[in-house]
């Protein structure tokens, strides 16, 4: 590491800790005692959006938040659960071990992410991504989900008689 005030090249890391997302170091320059201070980050491949007229366009995860926070206008929804949401996408996109991805799999992402978070968000944003053609579309989302309710609540119900 290059020392900013004499440019040796001859530097001693002095402390090292784990900074937001990065690695923070204390370095002390060996030709002139001068201390800085160096951040180490993962540098990651960038991400491209494949969208659906086949354009490509960079990854920004600010779009998912808009949406996020348009869908969950006025529900209990945090930001902290919206950064949570977003985070948890962009962590499905980059295992998929492909430096792009069809914009398609970024929705079917953040649906997955929105039916376990709240069911209002979930149909507010299903029905812009979705593009429903007409109500009966809808009435199908809303009959799978409340079908998917049950069904939890049965197996939780059953779990507390059995002790599981």
């Amino acid at each position: 590491m290059r020392c900013p005030k004499c440019s040796s090249e001859e530097s001693k890391v002095v402390d090292s800790r784990q900074a937001e997302d990065a690695i923070r170091r204390r370095r002390v320059c060996e030709s002139c005692g001068f201390r800085f201070t160096t951040f180490e980050r993962i540098e990651e491949m960038p991400l491209l959006v494949i969208k659906k007229d086949d354009k490509r366009e960079p990854f920004n995860r600010e779009k998912i938040v808009r949406g996020l926070v348009r869908s969950a206008y006025k529900r209990p929804v945090s930001s902290e659960d919206i950064e949570t949401t977003v985070a948890n996408v962009e962590r499905k996109i980059r295992q998929l071990d492909s430096n792009e991805v069809e914009s398609d799999v970024i929705g079917e992402f953040v649906m997955q992410e929105l039916a376990e978070l709240d069911d209002i968000t979930y149909i507010r944003f299903a029905s812009v991504y979705r593009s429903f053609k007409d109500v009966s579309e809808l009435e199908e989302l809303l009959k799978n989900i409340t079908k998917n309710k049950s069904v939890s609540k049965m197996r939780l119900n059953r779990e507390h008689f059995i002790g599981k």
